[in-house]
């Protein structure tokens, strides 16, 4: 989950150390079973979150493991329309050390 109160947001990162940056780079059947897994989360957070969008990007320009953002969106949001990257700063919650 990341770290940004503002949108519910998931991140989806292979269980495979070293995987492709992306997901043409991947055999054909990891790249099907990392999409249905993609697929999964973004319809049970659509529910869960009652989502008027769904974003999903895999964007890796700084991170090379593949990971893949889940990003519940809102008509109601600060950035919509827009894409929420460069519009906000991100609102952080402070984790609490038990």
């Amino acid at each position: 989950m990341m770290n940004d109160s503002q949108f519910p947001w998931f991140i989806l990162v292979p269980e495979k150390a070293g995987y492709p940056g992306n997901l043409s780079a991947q055999a054909k059947r990891s790249a099907a079973y990392t999409g249905r897994r993609s697929s999964y989360l973004a319809e049970n957070l659509a529910i869960l979150y009652k989502a008027d969008k769904m974003n999903i990007a895999a964007i890796g320009n700084l991170v090379p493991q593949l990971h893949i953002h889940h990003i519940v969106r809102y008509q109601t949001d600060k950035a919509w329309p827009a894409p929420i990257w460069g519009n906000l700063q991100p609102f952080l919650i402070t984790r609490l050390q038990i």
